[in-house]
């Protein structure tokens, strides 16, 4: 039978070293108050009404990492005014909680004081349909569905849940020669992440009231994926930054705060009603152009960059470069229209507050791994 538990505070990441506490943590920040005040004051049309003699049961799949952390957090700061009962499911592996960087002890006590546990592994197809039930969820955040069968046990589950809002991404785009990436543009139903566009097909298919929300490349404090972390790496040794081929090559990055906040803005949103929405930052970046900004957010002098051809060099089976070789950008319109939502961070200062609340703290993902780079590194200045 399945249990739910109310989280007890976990002990903070000693590798983690937070600023003094405050009534405003870092997280928070200033211009998430503003949103909050700013929802609190005027409802948005369309949202989800709640009271405390009604409250909404959300049910977030994952959320102990990455993106799920923000998430989780951020509807607690968002709905301060109301009453949502929020569960995380996963497997119990990790943490339930963490105090993410930056943010002040009596928000993390409050946050973790709030936030119920469901344990359970989503593979178990016949536990997930008979857990949920049980509880019968309003809203389901799928953050980390990777294929559509994953899905079929929670609608089974939920027959009556308003709303199924997924994580997609936009590595779902069949590869064009005309960028940006819109919405309504040709998929690729062979791309590596299909499962996702499987996904999206499925609820469309069994009628239930979805959004779904296609990210391009994520950055921000806890990043698990070596983004802005594979610069700082090499930035902080001093060593050059090899990029593949032209180094022109134009790409786009969205913090996970304003994802964060996307993910927020279509809740209970009757425009957000079987929709899919491009989330991302609002300028793009080329390769040569990131490795400078994110020197210039952590404060580094600008770096040597070395240019070097891929096909020239066996890698084995570790990745030389954190990004896709090619033009890979999405227009984020759509969301800026319909949800009335905005990235509040630009590239460097998102990038900065990557690096002052993470890895600028001693804190990373993974170690520091230069032996690509010596391959093609030493090549490329045999040559030069």
């Amino acid at each position: 039978m399945a249990r739910l538990v109310a989280v007890q505070p976990q002990q903070r990441n000693p590798s983690f070293s937070l600023l003094p506490p405050s009534s405003l943590s870092d997280f928070n920040g200033t211009k998430l108050l503003h949103f909050q005040l700013q929802r609190a004051s005027q409802p948005r049309r369309g949202a989800l009404q709640v009271s405390a003699s009604s409250a909404k049961k959300i049910l977030i799949m994952g959320g102990t990492r990455f993106i799920g952390l923000f998430l989780s957090m951020l509807i607690m700061i968002m709905t301060l005014s109301v009453l949502w009962q929020v569960t995380l499911f996963t497997r119990g592996k990790a943490p339930i909680t963490q105090q993410l960087p930056g943010e002040s002890d009596a928000d993390y006590t409050d946050f973790a004081s709030r936030i119920l546990h469901l344990k359970g592994d989503r593979k178990d197809y016949d536990f997930v349909k008979s857990s949920l039930s049980a509880e019968g969820y309003d809203v389901v955040y799928d953050i980390n569905g990777r294929e559509a069968e994953e899905v079929v046990p929670i609608i089974e589950g939920l027959p009556k849940l308003e709303q199924y809002i997924y994580c997609s991404s936009a590595g779902v785009y069949l590869k064009s020669d005309q960028l940006p990436h819109f919405e309504i543009d040709a998929v690729d139903p062979k791309s590596r992440h299909k499962g996702k566009l499987e996904t999206e097909n499925l609820l469309e298919s069994k009628g239930v009231n979805w959004t779904s929300i296609r990210p391009v490349y994520i950055y921000g404090p806890l990043n698990y994926n070596p983004v802005e972390e594979w610069f700082f790496h090499r930035l902080k040794a001093g060593r050059p930054i090899p990029v593949p081929n032209s180094g022109l090559q134009i790409t786009q990055l969205g913090h996970v705060k304003d994802l964060a906040t996307a993910f927020i803005k279509v809740l209970g949103n009757e425009k957000a009603s079987k929709q899919v929405f491009n989330i991302s930052g609002d300028k793009y970046v080329t390769f040569d152009g990131l490795a400078k900004a994110c020197a210039k957010a952590a404060g580094f002098p600008e770096p040597e960059i070395i240019h070097y051809n891929p096909k020239e060099f066996d890698f084995g089976k570790k990745k030389a470069f954190p990004f896709r070789d090619q033009h890979f950008f999405a227009s984020i319109d759509k969301a800026k229209s319909v949800l009335g939502w905005k990235p509040e961070y630009d590239l460097v200062e998102g990038l900065a507050d990557s690096f002052n609340l993470d890895f600028g703290r001693g804190t990373f993902r993974k170690a520091a791994d230069f032996s690509t780079d010596d391959i093609n590194l030493g090549k490329s200045l045999v040559l030069s």
